[in-house]
């Protein structure tokens, strides 16, 4: 017994994994001009920003803003993944003379999280421009976040993993459709979110509301940085005294005779550096991992979170017709009612949510859409609406919801799990923290 303490004491999460970070690097057929586009791209990536370019070298920051860089979220376990163990929002509240008090609901040991209003579905930025020192005469105030939580208006979502997913973008939607079609037992049905224009799968963001990887990361510029671009040409929150630039303020740069990522607007860059990110290099090899390996599938993970998908046709080298392992069937499932958030976005709605790809888990810090939690126990046992959304200290806690059964269609995945004896729970542990 000495030698099997789960089985004594229950499972548990064994945390993220140590070792080689296994991401970050470009993917590994590329051609030498494709390496050097992503090493230029993973640059414009770290680009720190100021308001005009005076104190920081990018310009665009503002009126409002969560972070003043892309790599600031998107940085653990290495550039392009997601939020790191000390969460960088606390310092840049007043970075460069800006006058914002952290919100109630960040720290520095929480995840980063941008905040969205239910009353509107609208991401409202922590932060505002106003007091900084190259800002003079804006006065742009804070949004009231105490207030919008009392009056439960008030959700959050964390940073998704950006590695791997220019094969995401690669898969046809007909090898989508035939995957989620072969995977509709145990309750999982699911469906896709599709663009409202030509009707085909958009599946980035964590309502799969994004179609393209250029479109995500110009709607997070602008929404996370505030810097208007060719794909978002108005600024947000531009009140007279806070707009100090042209628009936009990222473009293509139709003066320079130069390669592509010079001449290339940085959300140009920021999509070429996710397309040619390798995905995360798995290390599942014990005995233990390769018996969880096999209950992921046996007890219906998989359903979902899917193991294998291919690519089409692509125009980056190596990356046509490949077979990838992203954990995920980029569909919406109903997720119950401590899952809804009160949000819709296109077809998505308010408690559906993308399965989120699973590969990197073994170093992620915070789970699910909020960051409600950093325990892989606690993430499963949401899917069966087990654990509530975020309290924090100092505010009122929500009354709890009326008696109410829950409609996720994990709940029957989830129960099978449960049934498992408490060394073969470990072992799904153990292979998701390999993965």
């Amino acid at each position: 017994m000495l030698l099997a303490p789960s089985l004594c004491f229950g499972q548990t999460d064994p945390g993220p994994r140590k070792g080689a970070v296994g991401a970050g690097g470009f993917y590994p057929s590329l051609s030498a001009g494709e390496t050097a586009i992503f090493n230029d791209a993973l640059l414009r990536f770290q680009e720190v920003d100021s308001v005009s370019g005076t104190i920081e070298s990018g310009s665009g920051l503002g009126p409002g803003y969560n972070a003043n860089s892309c790599a600031a979220c998107h940085v653990y376990p290495a550039i392009g993944g997601s939020s790191p163990a000390i969460n960088p929002q606390v310092a840049q509240a007043t970075l460069d003379g800006a006058k914002n008090t952290v919100p109630f609901f960040i720290s520095a040991t929480s995840p980063v999280r941008a905040a969205r209003f239910k009353s509107d579905g609208g991401v409202h930025d922590l932060f505002s421009i106003a007091g900084r020192s190259d800002a003079k005469g804006c006065t742009l105030a804070q949004p009231n976040f105490a207030q919008a939580f009392q009056a439960n208006n008030l959700v959050f979502r964390i940073p998704t993993g950006l590695f791997g997913l220019g094969l995401v973008e690669a898969t046809p939607d007909a090898v989508l459709q035939a995957n989620l079609a072969a995977n509709q037992s145990l309750g999982v049905t699911g469906h896709f979110n599709t663009s409202g224009n030509d009707g085909t799968i958009t599946r980035f963001g964590w309502k799969a509301q994004n179609k393209s990887l250029l479109i995500f990361a110009g709607e997070a510029y602008n929404v996370e940085q505030g810097v208007s671009n060719e794909l978002f040409p108005n600024e947000r929150n531009a009140v007279t005294g806070c707009v100090f630039n042209q628009a936009p303020e990222d473009a293509t740069n139709i003066y320079l005779n130069s390669n592509a990522s010079v001449t290339s607007s940085d959300v140009v860059n920021f999509a070429l550096f996710i397309r040619m990110t390798a995905p995360p290099t798995p290390t599942t090899a014990s005995a233990s991992e390769l018996n969880g390996q096999k209950l992921f599938t046996s007890t219906g993970c998989s359903l979902c979170h899917s193991t294998s998908l291919t690519t089409g046709p692509a125009i980056y080298t190596g990356m046509s017709n490949v077979t990838y392992h992203p954990y995920s069937d980029f569909a919406l499932h109903h997720m119950g009612f401590t899952m809804d958030d009160g949000i819709i976005q296109g077809t998505a709605a308010t408690d559906e949510f993308r399965t989120a790809p699973l590969w990197g888990l073994g170093q992620r810090l915070f789970f699910l859409h909020d960051g409600r939690t950093a325990d892989l126990m606690q993430a499963i046992a949401a899917h069966n609406c087990g654990v509530p959304p975020p309290t924090f200290a100092g505010e009122p806690t929500p009354p709890p919801p009326p008696p109410q059964a829950c409609t996720s269609e994990a709940s029957r995945v989830i129960g099978q799990f449960n049934a498992l004896g408490s060394s073969e729970k470990q072992d799904l542990l153990n292979f998701l923290r390999s993965l």
